[in-house]
């Protein structure tokens, strides 16, 4: 593995970071204080993205995108971590999954969504179903060529400025050497679509301005035109596609941890007490060094994740690992953060409170730190015959 940056990763990185602080960073104070994103500023950040050529940068140049493999999209990702979810989430990143669309859904979702004239929004969670993706309720059920969707869905990320939600419902139920099991099928639904309702969700301390939602079904009828894959095969489709969303979480909480730690070192070379640098006291010093070595080594692991995908290497554990590793990781440098800074760290004057309360759904999310942990151990077990 070659451990440097070619000149290319290092443009992508340099004109990524630019952006993100040039056109996101003087917006993150009125996302904060309101707790949305204008309307206007959302579509303005799109359009940039667009100018720039970095708009769908995670999908494949056949269908319009920038192309970039799993490591460069990393390194992309790792820049919009520094910023404001509400805000990166028009720099615009439609889902992989979409990739599965044929025929005319190509037309009217991924390609769409590719040029930045849709946003998507992907639906799994529910009350009683988020770590446990096979107990979901919300259901499907074929009617006269077509299905009918009941039920509902939450902690639906982005919802509320998506055009079309991609959404995974139990459609049936297969019995299996562990028991009965259910089917899971997935369907792409417009906004607007007769029985189908985006509700606002629940108020988070964490990411504000980025919104959950809450999805109800009440008789939805869909074409199956509007089935993404095979009937009963959605959890395959998941698992093909969603792995990258944890290495994401992942990334980009590395890139956040990073200015956290930015603002700790300028912090401990400026800050005065009894008559020297607080970075010279080894209670401070010490720390800024174990927060800069866990960082690096989320960074590399992480890195080291999306090189496997690139070289066709399996990589679920190392997935697993990196987005355990790192989301923790950011919670101790963000506190870490806030302890140098004292009374300071906890006012609004400074984003470090910010970070500390985004830095806490980061364990949940994706897969809570406990399901990487089972993802970890079954991959060192499995081989063994445990």
């Amino acid at each position: 593995m070659n451990f440097g940056l070619s000149g290319e990763q290092q443009m992508i990185v340099d004109t990524v970071r630019s952006f993100v602080e040039k056109e996101l960073y003087p917006h993150e104070a009125l996302v904060e204080r309101e707790g949305v994103v204008p309307r206007d500023i959302g579509q303005e950040i799109a359009r940039k993205c667009l100018a720039l050529g970095f708009f769908a940068a995670n999908m494949p140049q056949e269908v319009g995108g920038g192309g970039l493999g799993h490591l460069d999209f990393t390194l992309l990702e790792r820049e919009l971590g520094r910023a404001s979810m509400a805000l990166t989430v028009f720099f615009g990143r439609p889902s992989g999954i979409l990739l599965a669309c044929e025929g005319e859904q190509r037309e009217r979702y991924l390609l769409p969504a590719v040029r930045g004239e849709k946003f998507d929004a992907l639906a799994m969670s529910e009350p009683d179903a988020g770590s446990d993706v096979r107990g979901m309720k919300c259901s499907a059920r074929p009617d006269c060529g077509d299905w009918i969707l009941n039920g509902s869905k939450h902690f639906i990320s982005h919802a509320d400025i998506a055009d079309f939600v991609i959404v995974f419902v139990a459609s049936g139920e297969e019995e299996t050497a562990a028991g009965p099991k259910k089917k899971i099928t997935c369907f792409l639904v417009d906004r607007g679509t007769p029985g189908f309702q985006i509700l606002p969700g629940y108020t988070s301390v964490s990411h504000r301005g980025y919104h959950n939602c809450i999805l109800t079904f009440d008789n939805c009828r869909l074409p199956a035109a509007q089935l993404l894959g095979e009937p009963h095969r959605g959890f395959e489709l998941a698992n093909e596609w969603l792995y990258a969303t944890r290495l994401t979480v992942a990334t980009m909480a590395v890139g956040r941890a990073r200015r956290a730690f930015d603002y700790a070192l300028a912090y401990a070379a400026e800050r005065k007490q009894f008559g020297q640098k607080i970075g010279r006291f080894q209670g401070v010093s010490f720390k800024l060094a174990d927060m800069v070595t866990e960082i690096d080594a989320a960074d590399w692991l992480t890195l080291a994740a999306a090189w496997r995908l690139d070289q066709g290497l399996p990589a679920n554990r190392e997935i697993a690992s990196a987005k355990l590793y790192a989301t923790e990781m950011l919670a101790r440098v963000t506190d870490e953060a806030i302890q140098i800074h004292g009374g300071m760290g906890l006012m609004d004057d400074l984003p470090l409170e910010r970070f500390w309360r985004d830095a806490r759904v980061e364990r949940i999310w994706d897969g809570t730190s406990e399901i990487q942990r089972h993802i970890i151990s079954r991959e060192l077990l499995r081989p063994l015959g445990c």
